[in-house]
């Protein structure tokens, strides 16, 4: 499958690359043999292939999420020393936007 010059400019744009004309005409070629190589890998005869999810074999080892107390004098001191809580829960900056 051949790419036009206007599709790689559209793939540019949403990408948000500024593309020299000769940048075009390379990345045209480049994409339209990626998209030849995919095409024939739909091709491939995958009947009675078992679909895998990870080839490692190896499985995460979590620990036993529990909680641990602390002496009454520490976790009093923590308590104080922290700038933002509610109550005894520690208030912090967000991770996640």
């Amino acid at each position: 499958m051949a790419l036009t010059k206007e599709e790689v400019l559209h793939i540019a744009k949403l990408a948000r690359l500024e593309l020299k004309d000769e940048e075009v005409e390379k990345f045209r070629t480049q994409l339209s043999q990626i998209l030849e190589y995919v095409g024939q890998l739909q091709n491939v005869d995958t009947a009675g292939v078992e679909p895998i999810s990870q080839i490692t074999g190896l499985q995460n080892v979590m620990r036993e999420d529990r909680v641990e107390g602390c002496d009454p004098d520490t976790r009093d001191l923590m308590l104080e020393q922290f700038p933002k809580r509610k109550g005894d829960l520690l208030e912090t900056l967000g991770v996640f936007e």
